[in-house]
């Protein structure tokens, strides 16, 4: 229940970072809740999640960041939600695709973002407003599935640049 529990604080914070694998003592200097699962050698995080609020009906975009501490690479194979249908989409030189995973490699972070990589929601079920929360469940390659609330920001939301993105870990 301890995993629930901060589950819960992580939506109430707004504060967005779940720990899928990772052993060591919690940092709580961040502000930011903890869960933990298998993680086969790769050691997650995921931070900075929010949906802008759609101008659109049927569709929006969703951002995270997903860190990997650990010595093993991993994929984000696919994200599966209530709202609607979600897609994985690569953005190269201006064009986007859907794509079936994405890399995310050891010791480095997997960036979605405006203008490059995202989640895609269609066919909403209802329109996000503001201060709403998305939940959706990231599925990985090899780490257990993880669910994650993203925000719903404002329109014109842009994330600050340059704040540390550090989650806490914790043992298992």
């Amino acid at each position: 229940m301890k995993a629930r529990s901060a589950l819960a604080a992580v939506t109430a914070t707004g504060a967005l970072a779940l720990v899928l694998a990772g052993c060591g003592d919690s940092d709580s200097g961040s502000g930011s809740g903890s869960a933990s699962g298998s993680g086969a050698g790769a050691e997650l995080s995921v931070g900075a999640a929010y949906i802008p609020q759609p101008v659109s009906d049927s569709m929006a975009a969703g951002f995270l960041t997903i860190t990997n501490e650990g010595d093993a690479k991993d994929e984000l194979t696919s994200v599966t939600s209530e709202a609607g249908d979600v897609t994985v989409h690569e953005t190269v030189d201006g064009t986007m695709k859907e794509v079936d995973r994405l890399p995310i490699p050891a010791h480095g972070k997997l960036v979605l973002e405006s203008g490059g990589n995202h989640l895609m929601f269609e066919r909403l079920k209802q329109r996000f407003k503001e201060g709403q929360t998305v939940s959706v469940e990231l599925r990985f390659a090899h780490a257990d599935p993880v669910t994650v609330e993203l925000p719903v920001k404002a329109a014109t939301y842009r994330p600050t640049t340059g704040q540390p993105e550090h989650s806490e870990h914790s043992g298992h």
